[in-house]
């Protein structure tokens, strides 16, 4: 696929989806590097959405160590069971926070952010990093987000190789 997107922002979110998903497989069908394909939808998923941040952390010694992503500068570690990221890691599960400044122990990397949903990556039963994806609105994210962005990440790990 060539590397261009066909983005439409006045559709509604599911339907923004459904027309991102067949491009973001276009990306990454054959390409076997996890961080390009990581970088390429973290670039599509910001193209379309016009997220505050998007990204990856991966799992490396016990930390969340941050990967690829699109926006502002991000903490580089996180902890296990620290911020939404290590919890969603904790947890094995995602996490949609309507209200940032609500969440215990929420680690702000950027005042700007609002709201949050992270997803675990989870590749032979075992979390190998999260995709977090932040918003300067509260209440931002819903089930609809949570449905296709984990339909991504299937995406993603199909094309997984170690």
């Amino acid at each position: 696929m060539a590397e261009d997107l066909t983005i439409n922002r006045t559709a509604t979110k599911e339907e923004q989806y459904q027309a991102l998903l067949p491009q973001i497989e276009g990306l990454v069908f054959g390409e076997t590097d996890f961080v390009a394909n990581m970088a390429n939808v973290s670039a599509a998923l910001k193209e379309q959405f016009n997220w505050f941040w998007v990204g990856f952390y991966l799992v490396k010694n016990d930390e969340l160590v941050l990967g690829p992503f699109q926006g502002p500068v991000a903490c580089t570690r996180i902890k296990k069971g620290k911020g939404v990221c290590g919890s969603s890691w904790q947890k094995s599960k995602t996490l949609i926070v309507p209200d940032v400044d609500q969440f215990p122990g929420h680690i702000a990397c950027a005042s700007a952010s609002k709201s949050e949903i992270v997803l675990p990556l989870i590749k032979d039963g075992e979390v190998i990093g999260v995709l977090d994806v932040d918003s300067e609105f509260l209440d931002y994210f819903n089930d609809t987000d949570q449905v296709y962005l984990e339909k991504v990440i299937t995406i993603l790990l199909n094309q997984y190789i170690n």
